[in-house]
């Protein structure tokens, strides 16, 4: 480790100061008294005086700060810090103090950051536990029922088979999500860029859902008429999962009789953003910075009524970033949420009528 001692001699100067002055003093009131003042002989030695004075002081007071500060430094490494320990070491006490108070505000925001995560980890440890152990315990149930004596009963063995095989599912299509997950925080998920109409995409995923928004009593619906295509430049067929997703959420937590409207207006020169709004139960403006964390529930209780892998909005966050796109939720509780998301706008010589949106 470098050694080197930025030396601050404010203190040895006084103290030498203060030092020669009452030595010199008593020395002329001896001198005084024994009626023999020599002031050259005086000068001299107030100067020796001083000189060694400062000379001795400053050493071992540097010696003695040094000694403990290489403790601190020593104790500070043993932390692995960068911040204090890698450069050199200070006997300046202004210096020292201002590297003191860095190092800890530095700690403070690790251990702030270190708690978040920790609690960041249980919760996720808390909300995958939960998705995966109800459909293993389903599935669990309905093998030991069978095993039991049902398998005999041809009825109940068929009806307890197909009930295993929905817990299956709901595993494997658990899993798929986390891969997908996986692959997109680590930028292994390739996208393929293509030109499509996002109006008629749109449409097919409403004829993709039209039963389970019926069976809600959910109407979905545009805000509007588009008479032309709206070309974008994107990844179709993760476009698609992302409008499901959205989709499927709205009408999970939608009101009964209650409408999804989507709507594709012009964002800037090279953008478009869609819109899906319901009128819905809403969310709570606290839930809403953690929306898009993997298996975050709004609902605290743990009870679920619906089905689903718990990721659906985290997958739509992590598809559209993918993009280098933004999403953005408005939402009271109450009167419904708005999920919107940009996306780039096909080159103007493949999308005519882009401006019609």
């Amino acid at each position: 480790m470098a050694i080197h001692l930025r030396k601050s001699y404010r203190f040895a100067l006084r103290s030498a100061l203060l030092i020669s002055f009452i030595t010199t003093l008593v020395l002329l009131g001896l001198s005084w008294y024994f009626e023999y003042v020599n002031i050259f002989f005086l000068g001299v030695f107030a100067a020796l005086s001083f000189a060694s004075s400062f000379i001795i002081l400053q050493l071992r007071i540097e010696k003695f700060i040094y000694r403990r500060i290489k403790k601190i430094y020593d104790d500070v490494a043993l932390l692995e810090s960068t911040n204090l320990s890698s450069g050199p070491i200070t006997t300046d006490m202004k210096t020292l103090t201002a590297e003191i108070e860095k190092f800890a505000q530095d700690k403070k925001i690790e251990i702030d950051t270190l708690n978040i995560r920790e609690a960041y980890r249980k919760d996720f440890l808390g909300n995958i536990s939960h998705e995966l152990k109800t459909p293993l315990f389903t599935v669990q149930g309905y093998i030991l029922t069978l095993l039991d004596g049902a398998l005999e009963d041809k009825n109940v063995r068929r009806k307890y088979l197909l009930r295993a095989n929905k817990g299956v599912e709901r595993l494997i299509y658990i899993v798929k999500d986390l891969d997908m997950i996986t692959k997109l925080e680590v930028g292994d998920l390739n996208l393929e860029l293509v030109d499509f109409d996002i109006i008629e995409l749109i449409e097919n995923v409403f004829e993709l859902l039209e039963m389970k928004a019926a069976k809600n009593k959910i109407a979905l619906t545009f805000d509007m008429e588009y008479r032309y295509p709206i070309l974008v430049h994107a990844d179709r067929d993760k476009i698609q999962q992302v409008l499901t997703n959205l989709l499927v959420n709205s009408i999970k937590y939608g009101q009964e009789n209650g409408t999804t409207e989507v709507s594709v207006e012009n964002l800037i020169k090279n953008k478009v953003i869609v819109r899906v709004t319901d009128n819905g139960e809403g969310i709570a403006q606290r839930h809403i910075p953690r929306l898009f964390e993997r298996f975050y529930r709004v609902d605290q209780s743990g009870s679920r009524s619906e089905g689903g892998s718990g990721l659906g909005l985290s997958i739509v966050k992590h598809i559209i970033e993918a993009h280098n796109e933004k999403i953005y939720v408005e939402s009271a509780e109450g009167v419904g949420s708005e999920f919107s998301f940009t996306l780039e706008k096909a080159h103007p010589q493949n999308n005519p009528q882009v401006d019609s949106a």
